[in-house]
C-alpha cells in the first residue's frame, strides 16, 4: 500500500479497536449491559475491518498477469467494500437485534462503574485514533471539505477509517449517555435504546461506505484537477494541434488509465508523429505521475 493509503491510520485504528474490544467484553461480563455488548461487537467488527484494509493493500501490490493485465489495484476498492458489508452485517444488524430485545425485556445493570470506565477510556483511545486519521487525511485532502474528501477521494482506506472512527466515537458517546440515564433514573430500557441507536448509526455509516466503494469499483475518472492538468499537458505539447477526446479511469488509487485522441501537425511524417506521441505521454506523466498506462490515438479533428 502506498504511503497515501493511510497505513499509519489503519494500524492506529486496528490496535485501538483490538484493545477496546477486549475491554468492552470484560465490562459486559461484569455489567450485563447490552450497549456494552453492542460496543464490543462493534470494536470486533472494526478490528477485522482494519485487517481487511491491510489485506487489500497487500493484494493490490501483486504484479499484473495475463488475466489481469492492468494489475490488482482495485483490490483496495473491493476490500473496502467488504468492510462496509462487515460493518453492516456484524455491527449494525447485531446492535439492532440486541437493542430491540433489551427494549422488550429490560434488566438491571450491575457494576455500572466498569462500563463507565471502559467507555471513558474508549472515547480517549478512539479520539487519538481519529486524530491520526485526520492528520493522514490532511496530507492529501488539500482544500476540499471533509464531505467532499470522503465522496471524491480515490484512496479508499482513509475515508473508511475516518468514518469508522467517527462512528466509534459517536457510538461510545451514545452508549455512555444511555447507560448514564439507565443508572441515574433506574430505567434499564435506556440501555436497549442506546444499543438500538448504535445499530442505526452503524447502518448509516455502512450504507455511505458501500455507496462510495461501489462507485470506485465501477470505475471513477480522474479528479477535475488532474483532468485539467492532463488536458493542459497534452495541448501544450509541441506538435499538438488540438485535443479531440479524453477519457480517464482509475484502475487503482495510484494508477490512472488515460486514453486520448489527439490532432497533430498535419505536416508530420510517421517518425515525427511517433516522437510527438512520446512527448505527449512524457508531459502528461510529468504533470500527473499516476497517469499510467496511457494510450494516444492520432486523428484529424475535422473528421469527427
Amino acid at each position: 500500500m502506498a504511503a497515501g493509503g493511510g497505513t499509519k491510520a489503519i494500524l492506529a485504528a486496528f490496535f485501538a479497536n483490538l484493545g477496546l474490544a477486549i475491554a468492552k467484553f470484560v465490562a459486559f461480563a461484569f455489567t450485563g449491559a447490552s450497549s456494552m455488548l453492542a460496543e464490543a461487537i462493534h470494536s470486533v467488527a472494526d478490528t477485522s475491518n482494519q485487517a481487511l484494509l491491510l489485506l487489500g493493500g497487500r493484494l493490490a501490490r501483486r504484479d499484473a498477469t495475463e488475466q489481469h493485465p492492468f494489475g490488482y489495484g482495485r483490490e483496495r476498492y473491493f476490500w473496502s467494500f467488504v468492510v462496509a458489508l462487515v460493518l453492516f452485517a456484524i455491527g449494525s444488524l447485531y446492535a439492532l437485534y440486541e437493542g430491540v430485545e433489551k427494549i422488550r425485556h429490560p434488566h438491571e445493570i450491575s457494576s455500572p462503574a466498569w462500563a463507565f470506565a471502559v467507555l471513558s477510556v474508549g472515547i480517549v483511545l478512539e479520539g487519538l485514533s481519529m486524530r491520526t486519521a485526520v492528520i493522514e487525511s490532511n496530507r492529501v485532502r488539500g482544500s476540499a471539505s471533509w464531505v467532499r474528501f470522503v465522496r471524491r477521494s480515490r484512496t479508499p482506506e482513509l475515508p473508511v477509517v475516518l468514518l469508522e472512527d467517527l462512528g466509534a466515537l459517536l457510538g461510545l458517546v451514545l452508549a455512555l449517555g444511555a447507560l448514564a440515564i439507565a443508572v441515574v433514573f433506574d430505567a434499564p430500557v435506556w440501555d436497549g435504546i442506546g444499543t438500538l441507536s448504535i445499530g442505526v448509526l452503524l447502518g448509516l455509516i455502512a450504507v455511505v461506505l458501500a455507496l462510495e466503494m461501489r462507485s470506485l469499483l465501477l470505475g471513477e475518472g480522474a479528479t477535475r484537477a488532474d483532468t485539467d492538468r492532463i488536458r493542459q499537458a497534452i495541448e501544450s505539447t509541441e506538435g499538438v494541434a488540438g485535443l479531440i477526446h479524453l477519457r480517464t479511469q482509475h484502475i487503482g488509487p495510484e494508477e490512472l488509465l488515460v486514453a486520448a485522441r489527439v490532432s497533430f501537425d498535419p505536416a508530420y511524417n510517421t517518425a515525427d508523429l511517433v516522437a510527438a506521441i512520446n512527448r505527449v505521454e512524457h508531459n502528461t506523466r510529468a504533470a500527473v505521475p499516476i497517469a499510467r498506462p496511457m494510450y494516444v490515438e492520432p486523428d484529424i479533428e475535422s473528421d469527427l
